[in-house]
């Protein structure tokens, strides 16, 4: 018979829920929704949401490194995203994406949390992109986890741009593999995510990591992103821990 041991971490996020620590899965991702809908709710502007999303996502962040998860990767904007809403909105997200990669820079440093990008963020205003590569530059001591942020990011346009970059390279066509194909995408390096999460009541993938999910456990629910705590986050890891992965066997 084989014994559980569940999580025992020093961290104000972790609840009292029955976590197998060490079934954890590798890779949670995430498709941050419902801010929008938060703010309306309340009354309050479209930029009020993003901005409790934003804070309610480095609280995310944090209890993934206490309790062991490896990588997250959120989906916070899409290439349809930033092209297709109001100026003011982009230009709110914009200043939120400022201040995370300005003011948690010594605070990833030290925390272990090594920030990567997933997207073409060249096409965003100098100053985003430049805070963004000196965020990309960071050395870690002891990395914890590694936090993947999808910006102008889209899955078919991430797999199209691997297979340029492969034709540029000149590999021959009996080189390309699944595991070729894997290395020229943005998540090179790392393992494809075992749970994909997606708050705010829809049903749909949304053009996210579409080469990478093919085995992913998908959990729903209604609860809107900015209410989608760690005790949440700890309900859907549970589930996950109860399904029985085969993974194409």
């Amino acid at each position: 018979m084989t014994t559980k041991t569940t999580t025992s971490v020093n961290s104000p996020f972790v609840t009292d829920l029955q976590i197998d620590k060490n079934a954890l899965p590798k890779h949670i991702a995430i498709i941050m929704d419902g801010n929008r809908r938060w703010a309306k709710a309340r009354g309050l502007k479209p930029g009020d949401g993003h901005r409790a999303g934003a804070e309610n996502l480095q609280n995310i962040v944090n209890y993934c490194r206490d309790i062991g998860i490896k990588n997250i990767t959120v989906y916070a904007l899409s290439t349809e995203n930033w092209r297709k809403r109001s100026l003011e909105e982009v230009k709110g997200i914009f200043g939120l994406l400022l201040e995370i990669v300005r003011d948690k820079r010594e605070e990833y440093t030290r925390s272990g949390i090594r920030f990567f990008v997933l997207g073409n963020f060249q096409a965003f205003p100098f100053k985003v992109k430049r805070a963004i590569k000196k965020m990309l530059d960071i050395v870690l001591d002891k990395e914890r986890i590694k936090f993947n942020v999808a910006l102008n990011y889209g899955g078919r346009d991430e797999i199209v741009h691997a297979v340029q970059n492969i034709i540029k390279d000149k590999v021959p066509a009996n080189k390309v593999d699944e595991e070729l194909i894997s290395r020229y995408l943005y998540t090179s390096g790392q393992p494809d995510p075992d749970l994909i999460i997606r708050p705010g009541g829809e049903f749909r993938l949304s053009n996210f990591l579409l080469w990478q999910m093919s085995y992913a456990e998908l959990f729903f629910t209604d609860i809107l992103w900015p209410d989608f705590t760690p005790k949440e986050l700890e309900k859907a890891i549970f589930w996950y821990q109860q399904r029985d992965r085969r993974l194409g066997k």
